[in-house]
């Protein structure tokens, strides 16, 4: 039975207008002093368990949250870890956040999750307010950062894991793929099914620009050099799928392959592909980017360009835990690697 009376305890000092609830409004509601308190917090192994008990009732009833940054507590970790991604509208990323952010709870840690948007404008001003929490590491996706941001990166003296791409020279660890290369494989699989009429349905975004380089650049080894490209905005949604292939088809291009910078984009190309009455791939081959759930189950099924999205959440927080225990001699480069998915489409 609580020893707390069932009508919402009024604290003095602690209503909406005159300031949050504080260590002390706790301490009253239970009965005992504010040091004793924070010996709950901070030491619970020295404090009997029925004064524990006392406090977390008021601490439930209270709504009240420790400072994580008070100069009191017994560690300096924040138990917080910031994971900036471009956007989440597309559900690429979804996985590989969910995976990162379970492998970081059994570990103790939240995730506090920061949009930078296409392209990263918002990541200077996201990272001012996410390293000014003091989080104990950063998940950031992509290589591509500012001067500025790069410069706070570095001074916060920080575990950092920067994903969804490859370098040899990040900032302290990376766990991604070489989009160059996703671009030259796609690129020498269609020539080797016998296309020689190819084009592209792309995004603007960075990750994207360096695929569709490594595309053409692979395309222009074999002697073609006239791709047609659909240009789209990102994040990219199954609209710009489809009026990316109108835009395409209506520019003359007839029948051959489209490479597509996502799923999504490839299952626009789809739809309109279909409600053009095209033969899929008799006429149009179509192949997507990332294998997400739904490409094993459009109609036909999508071919597309496999990308291990749970190995680099896992990886990535792993590296981190790693760091933040002071382990030095890790892996700076993790390389999940990808794999062409074929299916009916191409």
């Amino acid at each position: 039975m609580s020893q707390f009376p069932e009508k919402s305890a009024t604290v003095t000092g602690s209503s909406r207008s005159t300031g949050s609830i504080t260590l002390e409004d706790v301490a009253k509601l239970a009965g005992v002093s504010p040091i004793t308190v924070s010996r709950v917090i901070n030491y619970p192994e020295k404090v009997a368990q029925k004064t524990i008990d006392k406090v977390q009732q008021a601490i439930e009833r209270t709504g009240y949250v420790p400072n994580m940054l008070a100069g009191g507590l017994a560690s300096s970790r924040s138990m917080l870890v910031a994971a900036i991604v471009p956007s989440i509208e597309n559900s690429i990323f979804a996985e590989t956040i969910q995976h990162f952010s379970d492998r970081l709870w059994e570990a103790g840690y939240q995730v506090l999750l920061g949009v930078s948007g296409y392209p990263a404008i918002r990541e200077d001003a996201l990272l001012s307010a996410i390293l000014s929490r003091r989080p104990d590491a950063i998940f950031l996706t992509g290589i591509e950062h500012s001067a500025d941001s790069r410069r706070k990166l570095l001074a916060a003296k920080i575990p950092l894991v920067e994903t969804w791409d490859i370098s040899p020279s990040p900032l302290d660890i990376i766990v991604g793929f070489s989009h160059i290369k996703v671009g030259q494989a796609v690129a020498d699989y269609l020539i080797g099914k016998g296309y020689r009429n190819i084009g592209m349905v792309t995004a603007d975004d960075q990750r994207a620009a360096v695929r569709r380089h490594g595309f053409l650049s692979a395309l222009a080894r074999h002697g073609i050099t006239n791709v047609p490209v659909s240009l789209v905005q990102a994040p990219t949604n199954l609209r710009q799928g489809r009026s990316g292939l109108s835009k395409l088809l209506d520019g003359g291009f007839g029948s051959g392959a489209i490479f597509c910078s996502s799923d999504i984009l490839a299952q626009g190309v789809l739809a309109e592909a279909q409600s053009r009455k095209l033969s899929i791939p008799g006429e149009l081959a179509i192949m997507g980017f990332a294998d997400q759930k739904f490409a094993a189950h459009t109609f036909p099924t999508l071919s597309t360009v496999r990308i291990d999205r749970v190995a680099i959440g896992v990886k990535a927080a792993e590296a981190l835990l790693a760091r933040i225990q002071g382990q030095t001699d890790l892996e700076r480069v993790v390389d999940v690697g990808f794999e062409i998915i074929e299916r009916e489409t191409t």
